[in-house]
């Protein structure tokens, strides 16, 4: 319950900040973001507190809601860490997630979850550009909107493309 309470405030955390803005100080706002930042991303703790830092940093230097707008770019670069650091070593992250459903992945599969792995290192460099974009320089409505809302479409657009290229594979193979 917990597990699934920590996901929902991850991806809520813009709705929150929208709500709260003005009623809460930036500061405060910050924190529960950086704590959130490392508490939900144990997978990449190291990253996800050096990221906490920095934006704990931001708030210090007096830019407290630029630091709290920032999380979604600290996700995204968390993100795009992770996935380009599984291409240099070790196995890329998608084909550990294929080979939970198909242990002995043909070659064809290994090369294919290679370069969608790649695909997802340039949708983490879209999405984190265009949440730095909207930290900097849109107004909280705007920043809401893009980062509450499409860039959650955008990830499901990339989900559902994919799915359906790997099952145009798969039929090609068989």
């Amino acid at each position: 319950m917990l597990k699934w309470a920590g996901m929902l405030a991850l991806i809520a955390w813009p709705f929150a900040v929208y709500a709260l803005h003005g009623q809460v100080a930036s500061g405060w706002l910050l924190l529960v973001g950086a704590a959130l930042l490392v508490w939900r991303l144990p997978q990449a703790r190291p990253l996800a507190l050096l990221a906490a830092a920095l934006l704990l940093l931001l708030g210090l230097l007096g830019e407290a809601e630029l630091g709290m707008r920032a999380y979604p770019v600290a996700v995204s670069l968390i993100m795009l860490a992770l996935f380009a650091g599984s291409l240099l070593r070790g196995m890329p992250i998608v084909e550990r997630l294929a080979r939970l459903q198909e242990p002995d992945l043909p070659p064809e599969g290994v090369r294919y979850t290679r370069k969608v792995t790649w695909a997802w290192c340039g949708f983490f460099i879209l999405n984190g550009s265009i949440a730095a974009w909207t930290a900097v320089y849109a107004d909280l409505a705007t920043w809401t909107l893009y980062n509450g809302c499409i860039s959650y479409l955008l990830m499901g657009l990339m989900f559902a493309v994919e799915w359906l290229c790997r099952r145009r594979l798969r039929r090609g193979l068989t």
